[in-house]
């Protein structure tokens, strides 16, 4: 047979182009998940923060050697060479050669924008801390749960707290007086804060946005509650450093709200940010809100945009970091004490049905404005 009449190679079958074609997926998420743990230890270390400063530094900001940046950062310069070898070859950092043949080292301003403290609620820095901190925490006992079914407590989450203090300066100190409050009701609530009104806040950790409210509208008095005595001892040490007298924080369970006779009616405004997910009796919890919430008034709820069925939520953008999350923290907790263990992605079809059974007849779905990752629920 001559060698114009070989038989090409056969095609690859299905399964072997699968094959193939998931080996480079695995290669994408192996380096990817290593690559989150590296910028994880250096938002921590203040890596991204040096390097920012770094390249912004007038007039002769740009790219800097890893002594520089070492220096800058106050760190070890064969830990941060280490370090920048992950990054720069993650497309982080950007890596050049100087004239006399350093290596130098640019976190693009661009780049910056998305990840240190100045980002605001674009920061998304922040959140390269969530699974690493999460896997610490409770990936034995929630390797156990899968097969005991059994919920893992609030205790385990020792740092939890610190870091959830932490997103929230991501996501309120700019936001939540100037955008998301005008955005309520048509900026009746903002009317009503101005006047003085008693106002909730529900599972609110380190206090942040009871503390800012508190701040803006002096005539209004404000309460926060949570079940952590070290986060609520944190929120009434800024409170008294702050010299504000309007605010105060409790330790009580948002499940027990609507056993409390002196609560009942008493609030026109109350607020509940990616809290009731973690409920392990959350429409308990929700029924409270409705049992302390004045006549008229209104109850913000914010949680994060999702469907409740998994096919919804295919080719949502970190969708699957939101799943590992829930799966790391928020079902576990929520499964405590028999508890329904709604995790993070409970959905919009699930929040609705809880809220109607809450008592809630009236409830809008609302966009937050600059934030494509939360709903606002706003019940009346």
């Amino acid at each position: 047979m001559s060698p114009a009449s070989t038989p090409s190679d056969p095609a690859p079958s299905s399964d072997e182009a699968k094959r193939a074609a998931f080996a480079g997926r695995m290669a994408e998420i192996l380096d990817a998940s290593a690559l989150n743990a590296a910028l994880c230890l250096g938002y921590r270390a203040g890596l991204l923060e040096a390097m920012d400063r770094l390249a912004r530094l007038a007039p002769q900001g740009g790219p800097a050697t890893c002594a520089a940046i070492a220096r800058e950062a106050g760190l070890s310069e064969r830990y941060v060479r280490e370090w920048l070898g992950a990054v720069a070859c993650g497309g982080v950092v950007e890596l050049s050669t100087s004239e006399a043949g350093e290596e130098l080292f640019l976190l693009p301003p661009a780049h910056a924008d998305l990840l240190t403290r100045r980002a605001g609620q674009d920061n998304l820095g922040v959140y390269t801390q969530e699974i690493p901190l999460l896997t610490q925490c409770a990936l034995e006992d929630v390797l156990a749960g899968f097969g005991t079914g059994l919920g893992v407590p609030y205790g385990r989450y020792p740092r939890f707290h610190e870091w959830m203090g932490q997103v929230a300066e991501a996501k309120h100190r700019e936001v939540l007086v100037d955008v998301f409050l005008p955005s309520v009701a048509g900026g009746e609530v903002l009317r009503r804060l101005r006047e003085g009104i008693a106002v909730l806040d529900v599972g609110c950790s380190e206090g942040l946005v009871a503390l800012l409210m508190a701040r803006a509208f002096p005539r209004s008095r404000f309460l926060g509650v949570d079940i952590s005595g070290d986060a609520l001892e944190k929120a009434r040490s800024e409170a008294a450093r702050l010299g504000l007298s309007n605010v105060r924080f409790e330790l009580r369970d948002a499940a027990a709200l609507g056993e409390d006779a002196a609560l009942a009616g008493k609030f026109g405004y109350v607020t509940a940010f990616d809290a009731i997910h973690d409920q392990a009796r959350p429409l308990a919890a929700l029924r409270g809100v409705r049992a302390v919430l004045a006549e008229g008034g209104y109850f913000s709820m914010v949680d994060i945009k999702a469907e409740s069925d998994i096919a919804g939520n295919l080719g949502r953008p970190m969708a699957a970091f939101l799943y590992t999350v829930s799966l790391l923290h928020c079902m576990p907790v929520g499964l405590m004490d028999g508890g329904p263990g709604l995790g993070m992605m409970w959905g919009r079809q699930k929040a609705l049905e809880l809220l109607a059974e809450a008592g809630f007849g009236m409830v809008k779905v609302c966009d937050i404005p600059g934030d494509g990752f939360n709903s606002h629920y706003l019940c009346e």
